[in-house]
């Protein structure tokens, strides 16, 4: 067992992460690594806050509604975790490799249901070899995945860039859940713990199991 993860409390204030997307998972991702400690957060989302989002994106309120989701975050995480660093983008994800700087940040967790954002995301961080997670949620159900360019499979293997088959749950109950999962995957990784990349944690609103990707594999997105 690696000694810096065995120990009971641990320092991340040196990390930080690229948080993709502001909703159900955005949410739950950033508060729980800030919780954790983390000394800086980007939040990238161009969506607004609408009415509709309030029944599982607890981080907003009606007086939200209309504003942009980045920055409504951004100044209630300063008052949740004032030591953290947080920055807001509010932009369309077509720039990203435009204005992301490959150099500022550790990792970056995609928490969006965009499949063309995915691709996006997930191809610059291969080509780059930046580290990425992947959150997948749809009713009770829900996939995490870790990825390490150049020694684990890419997203694609693990079903994390196909179209989801069938009606989609909503709302979703499992954005709390696989959030928490991506952050959890994330300290994993500051603390040199990469057991966990390369596996596609699969949650079916009961129990949360591990399947190993290879990259021939192609499993279907929940």
């Amino acid at each position: 067992m690696n000694d810096k993860y065995s120990v009971q409390g641990f320092e991340i204030s040196t990390c930080s992460a690229a948080v993709i997307g502001c909703g159900g998972l955005g949410t739950n991702v950033a508060v729980h690594l800030a919780g954790s400690g983390i000394g800086k957060l980007l939040l990238w989302d161009f969506d607004a806050v609408e009415q509709r989002n309030l029944n599982r994106q607890f981080m907003y309120t009606a007086e939200d509604i209309g504003k942009a989701k980045s920055l409504v975050l951004k100044n209630k995480m300063k008052d949740y975790a004032p030591e953290c660093a947080v920055e807001s983008v509010c932009v369309k994800i077509e720039t990203f490799a435009q204005l992301f700087s490959a150099t500022e940040f550790d990792i970056v967790i995609l928490a969006v249901d965009n499949i063309a954002c995915r691709k996006i995301v997930s191809a610059f961080c291969e080509q780059r070899g930046i580290p990425y997670i992947n959150g997948s949620i749809n009713g009770f159900y829900g996939t995490a995945y870790l990825c390490l360019p150049g020694k684990t499979p890419p997203l694609s293997a693990a079903g994390g860039l196909e179209e989801v088959s069938g009606k989609q749950l909503s709302p979703s109950m499992s954005a709390g859940i696989i959030g928490a999962l991506e952050a959890k995957l994330a300290v994993d990784y500051f603390l040199g713990n990469t057991r966990s990349a390369g596996k596609l944690f699969c949650y079916d609103g009961e129990t949360i199991q591990e399947l190993a990707i290879k990259e021939s594999d192609s499993v279907d997105q929940l």
